[in-house]
């Protein structure tokens, strides 16, 4: 069973990684919905850059070979202090971000009235958690 939720994981993380990129890159798929909504306006909160899309694909990207390091796929560098580590920051991330800021994002929002927030609620935070769960797992 942990076998598959890594694989699942691995694959989500991976997904979301190429996704950040296709739109650094200028795509709008999907775009218009991941960034939350200011209250009473129809204006994204903020502008992501380039640059910083990039780095959060990086980071999302490096967050995977965490689950792959930790899930045993890698016989040549098995889990270590570095990759327990590495979980234990990511889990913490993860369930964060699952929680929220308590306005924009995450279960405890208070703006709840966009596109965003709808996907945010079912969708966002829900994988958030997710994956947050595979890596207190995968340190066990």
């Amino acid at each position: 069973m942990t076998l598959i939720v890594a694989l699942l994981a691995i694959g989500l993380l991976w997904f979301i990684s190429i996704l950040h990129i296709y739109w650094a890159f200028g795509g709008r798929w999907g775009a218009a919905a991941v960034i939350p909504v200011k209250v009473g306006e129809h204006r994204p909160a903020f502008t992501p850059r380039k640059l910083g899309t990039i780095l959060v694909a990086i980071v999302i990207l490096l967050a995977s070979f965490i689950v792959i390091v930790q899930g045993g796929f890698l016989k040549s560098y098995p889990a270590n202090t570095f990759s327990n580590i590495g979980s234990i920051v990511c889990a913490v991330v993860f369930m964060i971000r699952a929680i929220g800021d308590f306005n924009y994002v995450g279960f405890l929002k208070k703006i709840k009235h966009s596109q965003f927030a709808r996907n945010d609620t079912w969708m966002y935070s829900p994988i958030c958690l997710f994956l947050g769960v595979v890596y207190i797992t995968l340190i066990f």
